[in-house]
């Protein structure tokens, strides 16, 4: 099950890119953190990943992150559908994550939070009658 879904943002400057994006939402970011050699952001429905175009390549044709509920359950979802698993489960600062490609192209992160990061930006909002994207 999809529990939340961003669109990709990609930047050679995070600070740069969310000083708009701020004021656009009126607030600051819910998520920021560094992976890797990428700095990240997660600001409503939007989510900014910032970085050097050679650390961006490997990822600049894919779409997500699309937060899932079980990780293994969508892979195993994915793999009967005929998509490629390209990126295999794996630890993350948020949870876990994986990367498939789709049968007709699409390539797609997948990430399954934290229980925490679940109460707070999915389950919290949704009893207080806030949606997703207003965070």
């Amino acid at each position: 099950m999809i529990l939340k879904t961003y669109s990709r943002l990609f930047s050679a400057d995070c600070d740069v890119t969310l000083d708009t994006l701020e004021r656009l939402h009126g607030r600051k970011p819910h998520l920021r953190f560094r992976f890797g050699e990428w700095d990240l952001a997660g600001i409503g429905d939007l989510f900014v990943v910032a970085g050097t175009e050679e650390s961006l390549a490997p990822i600049r044709d894919s779409h997500g992150p699309v937060i899932v509920r079980d990780l293994e359950a969508v892979q195993a979802q994915l793999l009967a559908s005929g998509a490629t698993i390209t990126q295999p489960i794996v630890e993350v600062p948020t949870g876990r994550m994986l990367y498939a490609r789709h049968v007709d192209g699409l390539h797609i992160e997948y990430v399954e939070w934290t229980a925490e990061l679940v109460e707070t930006f999915v389950r919290a909002p949704q009893r207080e009658g806030r949606l997703a994207s207003e965070l």
